[in-house]
């Protein structure tokens, strides 16, 4: 049993800032966000869409693909339904990622959506330091080689990450429980605070010479410049998208107020369409997330802030922010001054 002398501090978004450094930034413009997430794919925006079934489909990864970021389809239907998502993204000419499980049955779906075109074949596993996933991923390099590259996860720590990267993955995905409609630490009592976990996991990609991809957790730009300043070279989030129009949530109106569909790829409502007769156990909720309008100015908005974040830490780049980032621990008190405080809003964009 651990001493709980041992016992190290756990810091997620809120817990930390960003030191502001010297910088020789003369304009946001300035700043590249192009980040390269695998050996083949080299996004112009670090952002990466959740596969979940309530975020990323057809005409969400297409939207996003056009605007230099990511979109990964979800598993949760037959690997011919997939193949033919893929497809048809591909016909576009976007680059599109597609989720596989880990079940034998998986690589015939993995072989499927290889030949459908797909750029990136996502390890979707809620647990991913288990010797099922680390044998997965060793299997589907074996199969693919060169022709595919493979993002393995999710996992939390440094062992973690050195075992998948040793087996081959080409990237890691960081992640255990932080997600808006995950419930796993609540339920399981297990997970790693989001920050610290990316942190850990970078001095792995850094010893490995491979990529972390930071999945779940961010409420706002400031999230995903901490998360990035951290190690990871890319973000994936369903809850920023969640609200967007091109999403592939269902609107739904209450009281008047626009609200889209948003759950948890483990939620009850999720399991049931997966596999109505077994449903054995559940780790995220079903929601509803305020409408936001259109990607296209959201996207900017979101990239506007982030460049701000990396003039402040001095950075043009990922690579100079992973060099200069320093942060700092907020006490609730420093926690409190940020955002708006003391005062009565009365427009809030």
């Amino acid at each position: 049993m651990q001493n709980y002398k041992d016992i190290p501090l756990g810091l997620s978004y809120d817990d930390v800032l960003l030191v502001p450094q010297y910088s020789e930034i003369k304009s946001r413009s300035d700043v590249d966000l192009s980040s390269q997430i695998t050996p083949r794919i080299k996004l112009k925006l670090p952002l990466i869409s959740s596969n979940m079934s309530s975020i990323t489909d057809v005409k969400f990864a297409i939207a996003l693909g056009k605007l230099g970021g990511l979109g990964v389809l979800p598993r949760f239907v037959s690997a011919e339904q997939e193949a033919k998502m893929v497809k048809t993204v591909k016909r576009e000419k976007i680059l599109v990622g597609a989720a596989v499980g880990v079940k034998e049955k998986e690589f015939e779906r993995a072989k499927l959506l290889v030949s459908a075109g797909a750029d990136l074949l996502v390890l979707d596993v809620a647990h991913g330091h288990m010797q099922q996933t680390i044998e997965t991923t060793k299997k589907l390099k074996q199969i693919f080689g060169k022709k595919v590259d493979i993002v393995s996860g999710n996992v939390a720590t440094f062992e973690a990450a050195k075992d998948l990267f040793i087996a081959g993955a080409d990237s890691v995905k960081v992640g255990i429980g932080p997600g808006s409609t995950c419930i796993t630490r609540v339920e399981t009592g297990c997970g790693v605070p989001q920050i610290s976990a990316v942190l850990d996991c970078a001095k792995a990609a850094r010893i490995y010479k491979k990529a972390l991809i930071c999945d779940g957790g961010m409420k706002n730009s400031g999230d995903i410049v901490k998360a990035l300043a951290a190690g990871a070279s890319a973000v994936m989030t369903g809850h920023l998208f969640a609200g967007l129009k091109e999403t592939a949530g269902k609107i739904v109106v209450k009281n008047g107020k626009k609200y889209k569909e948003y759950n948890g790829s483990t939620s009850l409502i999720e399991k049931s369409r997966q596999s109505p007769n077994n449903v054995k156990h559940v780790e995220g909720v079903a929601s509803f997330v305020p409408y936001k309008g259109e990607l296209k100015p959201y996207i900017d908005r979101v990239l506007e802030n982030i460049r701000s974040g990396f003039s402040y830490a001095g950075a043009r780049n990922i690579k100079e922010l992973w060099q200069k980032a320093k942060f700092v621990r907020v006490s609730p008190n420093g926690l409190k001054e940020n955002g708006h405080h003391d005062i009565i809003v009365i427009q809030n964009d």
